[in-house]
């Protein structure tokens, strides 16, 4: 299969995402804090230091972003080589200037996380790894090899061995503990990002098909006079053309062909229905509808449509949006793919609500995500079993998480659930067991606010430009 928008968006490189002159202003302050305090230490409060070794190192970083700057753009973004070699330069570069400064007795030790921390918000897995071991071997290093700090009176300033011992472990814990916590948070908002993006196309994707429909429905409309009066008018020529066959023939033809165009109309935008008509629809026509492409994949589909108790039998007008249509089509559709044999879809309303309950005879939903289920990314999943019932699907966990943001946004409430194996789980008391998806929406928000009054049409109107 040809890889969709999505899929193109989610291979894009993390570290594509950061710019040169980001990091490069982010070496400018190191620059200048490790000047400063150096010149404090030397100034104030006197203590020795290999001063030319020291400037030296702190040259290093000048001299690379002065080399980058005029080397590249100012909006030039990283590649994952290039920025895992720019964090590799400033961790090298700060473990010197510690070596040269007392190692671990030097309390800005403990800026050598900052790197760590960047590379696990920009970088892959691997080389975040890399780069967390390269500054563990190093601080490693640097616990048990520096130049001395000498004060003024010639004391070696010294942790106890004890204390250094300690800074070692909590610099080695802050590594790994601030990589894992920097990377997850970050991958979470990607995840989100990216779940938001699907969610959107899916649903331009489902408002541009439900204009198509709209402007075939339209076309027949408008079509429907004129083919009429050309089968009136052929058919009024083959009776009096009985006696000419040739041309008898000819108008024969004519009638066969707008009947034809008849049946394609017909066939594209649903007989019966018109532009405005598109809008608006019961409240089971738009269920229904959801459920069209997937009433036969070889699972069974049930409806029980039934009102509540008390409640008008007159099915409520909804207005015909994307968004229920394309979130109810998915969680259908997610029943199907794991149901044994049947689903069941409910539809109740009263005067105050309307609601949907979808339920199947699977397994149903695994006890340990059922409390995430709607989050992006959900990937616990029967492997073997799922890859066998849903074969093309890539498992992102994004089917449930565009239903539920989707209806959502149409005012609708989720809940999932598990069914009773056993007994009567479902409103009409048939046991169903397996997962339940129910969606409730108060009836005042999806009710048919523009109802068009029950007179002529009129005029069809043009549709807006698609985007």
């Amino acid at each position: 299969m040809p890889p969709t928008d999505f899929q193109v968006f989610r291979e894009q490189e993390r570290s594509n995402w950061v710019r040169l002159r980001t990091l490069v202003a982010l070496r400018w302050f190191a620059v200048v804090g490790q000047a400063v305090a150096i010149f404090v230490a030397i100034r104030v409060y006197g203590i020795q230091i290999e001063v030319g070794l020291a400037a030296m190192a702190i040259t290093l970083s000048v001299a690379a972003n002065l080399i980058s700057s005029y080397t590249y753009p100012e909006n030039k973004r990283l590649s994952e080589t290039q920025a895992t070699l720019w964090l590799i330069f400033d961790i090298v570069q700060l473990s010197l200037l510690l070596f040269l400064t007392g190692g671990l007795n030097n309390p800005f030790a403990m800026l050598i996380l900052a790197p760590v921390t960047i590379a696990a918000t920009v970088l892959h897995l691997k080389n975040t790894i890399f780069l967390g071991l390269t500054t563990i071997c190093l601080v490693t290093a640097i616990s048990r090899y520096n130049l001395p700090l000498i004060s003024a009176e010639g004391t070696v300033l010294a942790l106890p061995v004890l204390f250094q011992f300690g800074f070692w472990v909590a610099l080695v814990i802050g590594v790994v503990f601030l990589a894992l916590y920097a990377r997850q948070v970050t991958t979470e908002m990607h995840a989100m990002g990216e779940a938001l993006v699907a969610t959107q196309l899916a649903l331009t994707r489902e408002q541009k098909l439900t204009d198509l429909g709209g402007v075939v429905a339209a076309a027949a409309h408008e079509l429907g006079t004129p083919l009429a009066t050309i089968k009136l008018v052929s058919s009024e020529l083959m009776s009096e053309l009985q006696n000419h066959p040739e041309l008898l023939e000819d108008a024969e033809l004519i009638r066969e062909q707008a009947d034809r165009c008849r049946d394609i109309l017909q066939s594209m935008g649903r007989a019966g229905k018109d532009d405005l008509q598109m809008h608006h629809a019961p409240v089971e026509t738009v269920v229904r509808e959801a459920a069209e492409p997937h009433l036969s994949r070889g699972k069974t589909v049930y409806f029980d449509i039934t009102p509540m108790e008390g409640a008008n039998h007159t099915q409520p007008i909804i207005q015909r949006s994307p968004e229920i249509i394309h979130g109810l089509r998915n969680l259908i559709q997610n029943a199907v793919d794991f149901s044994q044999t049947e689903v069941l879809v409910e539809l109740m309303w009263s005067d105050e609500q309307i609601d949907v309950r979808i339920s199947d005879d699977g397994q149903g939903f695994p006890q340990s995500v059922i409390g995430r289920i709607g989050d992006p990314y959900v990937r616990r999943r029967r492997l073997l079993e799922d890859g066998a019932r849903r074969p093309g699907y890539e498992g992102m966990g994004l089917g449930l998480f565009i239903a539920k943001t989707l209806l959502e946004r149409s005012g609708a409430k989720l809940s999932f659930s598990n069914s009773r194996r056993h007994g009567h789980a479902s409103w009409t008391g048939k046991a169903t067991g397996g997962a339940i998806v129910e969606v409730s929406w108060p009836r005042e928000i999806v009710r048919d606010t523009d109802k068009p009054a029950k007179t002529a049409l009129g005029k069809n109107q043009p549709f807006a430009t698609w985007p």
